[in-house]
């Protein structure tokens, strides 16, 4: 699994998993529940994780819509 993106926006991880859903691309959320440690802030970052055989369409589609990936 590789790093798709990073981010502390809900909205933007609810966009990026109907996106992928759109293609296909199975991903995964690490960090989905750590608001229960940080106290529902948001202050620590979610990563979407994808199969590194998935990246590159993963990352083509995300900037495709204009979200930021990871590098």
């Amino acid at each position: 699994m590789r790093e798709l993106l990073r981010t502390n926006d809900p909205t933007i991880i609810a966009f990026a998993t109907a996106l992928l859903d759109g293609e296909d691309i199975d991903c995964f959320v690490l960090d989905a529940n750590i608001s229960v440690l940080e106290g529902s802030i948001g202050i620590l970052p979610r990563r979407m994780m994808v199969a590194e055989r998935d990246l590159f369409l993963a990352r083509a589609t995300m900037r495709d819509n204009g979200i930021s990936v990871s590098e």
